[in-house]
């Protein structure tokens, strides 16, 4: 975290202040609709500040707090104090915080749900304490196994309803991710859920790797979802269903240019983010900072030539 000492952080706020303000009046002045992002999911063991200035040097527009446990960022681990210090540093990098991640799941018994709603009213408290003008929206999977989509779509639905009540009172916005791996998996199922809830606090998180191992195309997926879609994780994944491994952009046959420029097309507005899967940053030797920068190279020439 930021120092702790009280005449370092009062130094650091005094120093930053002028930076903020030019970035803010600059950002007024020339709004980015759509920004290139990476997702503190796959920056763990850095430090906040670390993290935060890597991304800003990079060239990365936006960032992803995960508020996961064991993560910097978890809410309950960040005092008022530090709420602010991380405040001040976005603005005076000229980083948008566009997201928070945390890993809910809608299979889970009656305690374990009122927990869930516990935590997405933390998210929502540490969003509006962070970026308090334009809140990041909460991202999250929603659990289960795909074999039993069928069996559990019901619940699933109810407890997403629940789901958006909580969000809408907290003035954020949610968004569902469809998994390769979960109960949802495919853009019709994320649209059924949509359907039965039919709640403007909900929306859509699109992540086409998860899409392409499922063997739907790109441009069919983009064009059910991108309408629902407040958020985009990106990331490139090697093999097939059932033995496959998600890799950084660039490592695997997405394409990038393609993709950007339909989202161009199609006049979306968001964030697009690049996702470290687990899978990556549990190797041993995973270093964040690479990954960070061979991210940005393989997806910075696509995002420009797009005109992004």
């Amino acid at each position: 975290m930021l120092a702790n000492n009280p005449s370092t952080r009062r130094q650091f706020l005094q120093t930053t202040a002028i930076a903020a303000l030019a970035s803010s009046v600059q950002a007024a002045v020339h709004p980015r609709r759509v920004g290139l992002g990476f997702s503190l999911y796959g920056m763990k063991t850095l430090p906040v500040e670390q993290a935060l200035r890597v991304c800003a040097e990079t060239g990365f527009h936006d960032v992803e707090f995960a508020l996961n446990p064991g993560y910097l960022t978890e809410p309950k681990l960040l005092s008022p104090a530090q709420r602010k210090e991380i405040r001040a540093l976005l603005s005076s990098l000229g980083l948008r915080l566009t997201a928070l991640m945390d890993n809910l799941s809608l299979l889970i018994d009656e305690p374990a749900h009122a927990k869930n709603l516990e935590r997405i009213q933390s998210a929502a408290e540490l969003a509006h304490a962070l970026a308090p003008d334009a809140p990041p929206l909460l991202e999250t999977v929603m659990g289960g196994k795909p074999a039993d989509w069928d069996k559990v779509k019901s619940q699933m639905a109810a407890r997403l309803a629940d789901w958006a009540k909580a969000a809408a009172a907290a003035k954020i916005t949610l968004c569902i991710k469809p998994h390769v791996s979960g109960a949802a998996h495919l853009p019709e199922h994320a649209l059924w859920l949509l359907d039965q809830v039919k709640h403007p606090a909900v929306k859509l998180a699109y992540d086409f790797s998860h899409y392409q191992l499922r063997g739907v195309e790109l441009g069919k997926s983009l064009d059910a979802l991108l309408p629902h879609t407040a958020f985009i994780h990106v990331k490139d994944s090697v093999g097939e269903l059932g033995k496959f491994q998600f890799v950084l952009p660039g490592e695997g046959k997405i394409d990038y240019t393609d993709y950007f420029r339909r989202l161009k097309a199609a006049n979306w507005h968001g964030s697009v983010c690049v996702e470290v899967s687990g899978q990556v940053f549990g190797k041993p030797g995973y270093d964040p900072i690479a990954a960070a920068k061979k991210s940005h190279a393989a997806l910075a020439p696509a995002f420009k030539s797009a005109g992004l």
